[in-house]
């Protein structure tokens, strides 16, 4: 393995962070590159079970490095969350965990407005979103409005801050929902802040670097292709290129350099949420199948549809 790109097949949920914390063993860096903690990768290690969303799943192996790509929207306070939990449970992460300062930021504003936005569709056309806010954080990014990780660490960010989530509230109160206590959510933000400064960095030099060493690197995909923004089942996909298409613009290197590309696949299919499922067993063999392969989302705990794969 030198640089290898590993993404989910079907609609996610393929188990891809198994597979992930076996190539860990001969990697160097564990790298993702879109997303954010709208999915969750579990793996086992000496009988302890981590659930990460965030976090490359390599900060489990002590001689891996691990880069939160650019192409990420990063909930500040999720990931705070995650890494007091790691830090919790002995794992390191000084010089182990580099965050990169172009990722953008996902607020508690982006949460409210996708739940907010997935309430007033009608039940024919919902998404099935998890409401971790990743779409609001990714409409603002193309809007050249959201905030990113850089950002973090300038004098004036609580003051821009405050003036996006006054906007927001804005936005809520027209789709009438409750509004955001603007200074707790300062204060929330102030605390996520100072955790994670020390891990901001510009991530593209370190693996350029890591590249001209022939270091081994493997790209972590999140959710599944057929989520993709572009080439999944649009409307009801994800907002990010989920496949090695997003490796390029997620962490900032050239496509030749990917040596390998893995797609994982289950032997039957899942999907969470809303969209088409041409092969989805409504009857007694899919409920069977989701009680015996417990079928619940690790971020949301949903029930996953479950059905055949697609030839």
């Amino acid at each position: 393995m030198s640089n290898t790109v590993l993404f989910g097949s079907q609609w996610g949920d393929e188990g891809k962070g198994k597979i992930i914390d076996v190539l860990t063993h001969d990697a160097d860096w564990v790298v993702r590159y879109q997303g954010g903690n709208n999915a969750g990768h579990t793996v086992e290690i000496e009988d302890q079970k981590f659930v990460l969303h965030l976090t490359p799943s390599g900060i489990l192996r002590e001689t891996c490095k691990c880069v939160i790509g650019n192409g990420l929207v990063v909930d500040l306070i999720g990931l705070c969350e995650e890494l007091t939990e790691l830090t919790d449970r002995n794992i390191p992460l000084t010089n182990r965990l580099f965050i990169s300062d172009r990722a953008h930021l996902v607020l508690p504003y982006h949460q409210a407005l996708d739940g907010a936005k997935e309430s007033a569709r009608s039940d024919a056309s919902k998404i099935g979103t998890t409401k971790r806010g990743i779409g609001p954080a990714y409409s603002d990014k193309a809007d050249r409005t959201g905030l990113r990780m850089c950002d973090l660490l300038e004098e004036d960010f609580l003051d821009r801050v405050r003036t996006l989530a006054t906007a927001k509230n804005q936005q809520l109160t027209a789709l009438n929902q409750p509004t955001l206590d603007v200074e707790t959510l300062i204060n929330q933000v102030d605390q996520a802040a100072a955790q994670l400064s020390p891990y901001i960095t510009d991530t593209v030099p370190l693996l350029h670097e890591a590249m001209q060493r022939n270091d081994k690197i493997l790209f972590e995909g999140a959710q599944g292709i057929m989520l993709d923004i572009d080439f999944g089942t649009y409307p009801y996909v994800t907002s990010s290129n989920t496949g090695a298409n997003g490796v390029a613009s997620g962490a900032g290197i050239p496509p030749q350099s990917i040596d390998r590309v893995i797609g994982i696949v289950k032997a039957y299919t899942t999907r969470v949420g809303g969209g088409p499922f041409p092969t989805e067993l409504t009857d007694a063999t899919g409920e069977h199948i989701a009680r015996v392969g417990a079928e619940f989302g690790a971020t949301t705990g949903r029930p996953r549809r479950c059905g055949w794969g697609a030839g």
